[in-house]
């Protein structure tokens, strides 16, 4: 699975509007793999990703049912929400360690670096927490569950400091590539499902598994511009 993430001319200050100029000429991704059994309740789950000088951004669309919200803080093991989650290496090399950046519907987040699954974990500090910008469409926390469809977005901005405060760090540029997978996830909802963009050939729900990420090839503006303009013809 390969993406093409496009340059964007000027950063964009999040606000989970999936449709703003900003992401116009962004393909979306889908998530429409899964794991374990095929899950009765399937959400669709679409994700754009762009980068600038400063940091690398991105939103997902969930068009969801039995939607929950319970993680009181940041850290807390949001993947227990209906969440979305963005799991990233920042280069080729899977010996760099990953990111995992999880995002309940509420916005709050679980932000780590690992080696390998459980290997050299570090917990991002509260104040590279603060660096980041995470924007949810929905409350911060949503109980009872939401049983009626529902769509929600989350948008997110990562600046590539707090990244290279603990591991090695390509920043984008057209020719540069990062593996990584997008999921989405609701452990302890009432109908739970695990979701991925790329492919993860394992018996039961993991994420944890760098082997399978696929890649984030990064362009620049033109090729963007370029999609775009093939979109609105067709």
């Amino acid at each position: 699975m390969v993406a093409h993430v496009p340059r964007a001319s000027a950063p964009s200050t999040p606000d989970a509007e999936w449709n703003k100029p900003f992401w116009a000429a962004v393909e979306a991704l889908e998530l429409k793999n899964f794991m374990g059994e095929r899950p009765a309740h399937f959400p669709r789950v679409q994700a754009r990703l762009a980068y600038d000088d400063e940091g690398i951004q991105g939103i997902f669309q969930v068009e969801d049912r039995w939607v929950r919200a319970v993680a009181a803080k940041n850290q807390d093991s949001v993947c227990r929400d209906s969440c979305v989650e963005f799991f990233f290496v920042t280069g080729e090399d899977l010996g760099r360690g990953y990111f995992n950046l999880e995002m309940n519907c509420g916005g709050v987040f679980l932000f780590h670096w690992q080696r390998e699954r459980g290997r050299e974990l570090r917990i991002l500090t509260e104040e590279e927490c603060a660096r980041l910008v995470v924007v949810s469409t929905l409350p911060r926390r949503v109980t009872p569950e939401i049983a009626e469809p529902t769509t929600w977005r989350v948008e997110f901005r990562i600046p590539y400091p707090v990244l290279e405060n603990h591991a090695e760090v390509t920043r984008p540029a057209p020719g540069v590539v990062w593996r990584a997978n997008l999921y989405k996830c609701g452990n302890d909802t009432s109908h739970p499902h695990w979701l991925t963009w790329a492919p993860v050939d394992f018996p039961k729900p993991q994420f944890h598994l760098p082997e399978f990420f696929g890649a984030l090839e990064f362009v620049g503006d033109s090729r963007a511009e370029k999609r775009g303009a093939s979109r609105a013809s067709s």
